[in-house]
C-alpha cells in the first residue's frame, strides 16, 4: 500500500517550485527597469519549469496505471492524526487520474499565457506565480485524496491562492468578486464540514469500522447508514459541490469571478477548480450515500436542466466576452451534472470526459479572449470587429475553440456531450430532450460572439492589432491539438475512465436500462434465426 509515493511527489513538485520562487530576492524600489525585468523573467521561467516537470512526472506516473487493475492504484496511506482516525491517504482511479492529467496539462499552458498578467499589478509577479503553483498542489491533492478529511483540507485550501489571484491581481470589481467567491465557497465548505464530522461519528458506531471512527473512503463506503441520515449528509456534501461546480441556483459568484480574474486565473478556476465539485459528486455523494442519491436524483436532474438552459440563455444577452464565457460554463456544468445523475455508464463516462474536454476547450477560448483583451484594452464584444482580417491566426484558433464550445462533431466536446445525452435519454427522456435545446442555444451565443468580434468591417480600434506571437502560439496550439485529437480519437481516455465508472455504478446499486426491444441471441451471435 505504501509503495513509491508517486502522488505525493506529483503534488510536492509545484509546491517546491512555489518555495523556490519565494526565495528569489525581491528587487529594491530604485532598481533599474532592466534588472526588474530580468528578475521577473527568472520567476516566470522557474514557474514554467516546475510546471513542465510536474507534467512529465504525471505522464510517467500514468504509465504505471493498469486499467484492468484494482479500483484505486498508486495508493499511499500513513496515519496523520491517529486520535481522530485521520490518515494521509492518496490513490487514484481512472476518473481521478484523467482529471489530474488535465490539471498538469493546463498549468504550463496557463503560465505561458499569463506571462505578462502580473507585470503591472499592485503586488510582485513573484507572488502571482507562486500562488499559481500552490494552487496546482492543492488541486492535485483534492483529486488524489482517499481520506475524506484530507479531501476537505485540500478542498478548502484551494480557496486561498485563488482568492488572492482574483482580489490582488484581477481587474474591475476584483475585490468584490474575490470576497463573493470566498464567502460562497466557505458557506459550502462549512456545510460539508458538518457532514464530514457527522459521517465520522456514524462510522464510529458501525460494526464495519470495528466501532472506531475513521475518515478513510475505502472504509466509509461499507458503513451502513439509515436512509434519513444519508439524505442529510448527502445534502451537506452536495450543496458544497454544487456551489463549487457551480450549479444553478448556486452559480451567482462565477460570472463576477470570471470577469474580474486574469484570463489565466479564470482558466484554472473554470477549467480545474470547478471540476473538484463535479468530481466530488461522483466520488462522495454517489458512493457514500447511494440511497440518498436515488432519492434526490429527480431534483438534481431538474436543477441540471435549468443550468443548461439558464446559462445558455443568459450568455446570449452578454456584452462582456469574459462574462459570456463564464455563463457558458454554467450551461456546460449542467450537462456534466446531468450525466452524473442519469446513473448510466454512458452518462457518467460522458460526464467525466466532459470535465476533461471542457477544461481544454474553455481554457483555449478564455486564453485567446484574454490575448484580444490585452491588445484592445476592453472585453466588450461591441469594441471589436473585423479581427479576422488583421489577425487571422488568432481568429482561426478562436473559431476552433468556440466551435468546440458548441460541441461541433469532430471536436472533443461533441463526444462527451453525445454520451451524456444518450445516457440520460435511455432513462430520463424528458430531461434529455430539454437539455438538447442547450445545443441550439450554444450555437446562437457562440456564433453571435464570433460574428460580432471577428467578421464585418475592421473597427478602427483593432486596425493595428498584431496576430499571435510565438509564446502565445505555444500556449494555445497544444490545446487546439487536444481539442481535435480527443474529438477524433477519445478511446484512450475513455479506456481509463470506464472501469472507474463501472465501479461507481456498482457502489450506487445502479444498472443500465434494459432496451425495450432486446436483440435476439441469434442476431447477437451473427447467425440468422
Amino acid at each position: 500500500m505504501n509503495g513509491f509515493p508517486w502522488l505525493t511527489v506529483a503534488g510536492a513538485i509545484p509546491l517546491a517550485g512555489a518555495l523556490a520562487i519565494t526565495l528569489v530576492p525581491s528587487m529594491p524600489a530604485d532598481s533599474a527597469p532592466g534588472d526588474v525585468q530580468a528578475r521577473s523573467r527568472l520567476v516566470k521561467l522557474l514557474t514554467l519549469g516546475f510546471s513542465l516537470v510536474t507534467l512529465v512526472w504525471v505522464i510517467v506516473m500514468a504509465t504505471r496505471f493498469n486499467t484492468s487493475g484494482p479500483d484505486f492504484q498508486l495508493t499511499e496511506q500513513y496515519s496523520w492524526i491517529p486520535q481522530f482516525g485521520v490518515h494521509y491517504a492518496l490513490g487514484v482511479d481512472g476518473i481521478a487520474l484523467v482529471l489530474i492529467g488535465m490539471t498538469v496539462v493546463l498549468m504550463p499552458v496557463v503560465v505561458l499565457a499569463s506571462w505578462h498578467d502580473a507585470d503591472n499589478a499592485r503586488r510582485s509577479p513573484k507572488t502571482y506565480f507562486a500562488l499559481m503553483l500552490v494552487l496546482e498542489t492543492m488541486m492535485i491533492g483534492a483529486f488524489a485524496a482517499t481520506d475524506v478529511f484530507l479531501f476537505y483540507v485540500f478542498f478548502e485550501a484551494m480557496l486561498i491562492p485563488m482568492y488572492f489571484m482574483i482580489g490582488s491581481f484581477g481587474v474591475g470589481q476584483r475585490q468584490y468578486a474575490a470576497v463573493k467567491f470566498l464567502l460562497y465557497s466557505l458557506l459550502g465548505g462549512l456545510l460539508m464540514l458538518v457532514a464530514v464530522i457527522a459521517l465520522y461519528v456514524y462510522a464510529g458506531q458501525s460494526a464495519a469500522t470495528g466501532h472506531h471512527g475513521t475518515f478513510l473512503f475505502s472504509t466509509l463506503v461499507h458503513v451502513a447508514l439509515s436512509p434519513t441520515v444519508q439524505k442529510w449528509l448527502f445534502l451537506g456534501f452536495f450543496i458544497a459541490f454544487a456551489i463549487k461546480a457551480p450549479l444553478w441556483p448556486f452559480h451567482t459568484w462565477l460570472p463576477d469571478a470570471a470577469a474580474s480574474a486574469q484570463p489565466g486565473a479564470a482558466v484554472l478556476m473554470l477549467g480545474v477548480m470547478d471540476k473538484v465539485g463535479t468530481f466530488g459528486m461522483i466520488r462522495y455523494c454517489l458512493e457514500l450515500f447511494p440511497s440518498a442519491t436515488h432519492y434526490f436524483t429527480p431534483l438534481i436532474l431538474t436543477l441540471a436542466v435549468i443550468s443548461v438552459l439558464y446559462g445558455a440563455i443568459v450568455a446570449i444577452g452578454q456584452t462582456s466576452m469574459k462574462r459570456l464565457i463564464g455563463y457558458t460554463s454554467i450551461s456546460h456544468f449542467g450537462f456534466i451534472v446531468l450525466g452524473i445523475f442519469a446513473l448510466t455508464t454512458q452518462g457518467q463516462s460522458g460526464a467525466t470526459l466532459y470535465m476533461v474536454n471542457h477544461g481544454f476547450a474553455t481554457g483555449a477560448l478564455f486564453l485567446i479572449a484574454g490575448f484580444m483583451i490585452v491588445r484592445r484594452g476592453s472585453d466588450r464584444i461591441a469594441d471589436y470587429g473585423g479581427v479576422q482580417k488583421v489577425a487571422p491566426v488568432l481568429a482561426g484558433l478562436f473559431l476552433l475553440s468556440a466551435l468546440a464550445g458548441l460541441s461541433l462533431p469532430g471536436l472533443n466536446t461533441f463526444v462527451s456531450e453525445f454520451l451524456v445525452l444518450a445516457g440520460t435519454f435511455s432513462r430520463y427522456k424528458v430531461a434529455a430532450s430539454f437539455a438538447t435545446i442547450g445545443i441550439i442555444l450554444a450555437a446562437i451565443y457562440i456564433l453571435w460572439m464570433y460574428q460580432r468580434a471577428m467578421n464585418g468591417p475592421v473597427a478602427e480600434s483593432v486596425a493595428g492589432m498584431p496576430d499571435l506571437k510565438a509564446r502565445e502560439l505555444l500556449a494555445v496550439v497544444p490545446l487546439a491539438v487536444l481539442i481535435v485529437g480527443l474529438g477524433v480519437y477519445p478511446k484512450p481516455v475513455l479506456d481509463v475512465i470506464n472501469p472507474a465508472v463501472r465501479a461507481t455504478m456498482s457502489q450506487v446499486h445502479a444498472t443500465d436500462p434494459v432496451p425495450a426491444h432486446p436483440v435476439p441471441a441469434a442476431a447477437q451471435n451473427g447467425t440468422q434465426p
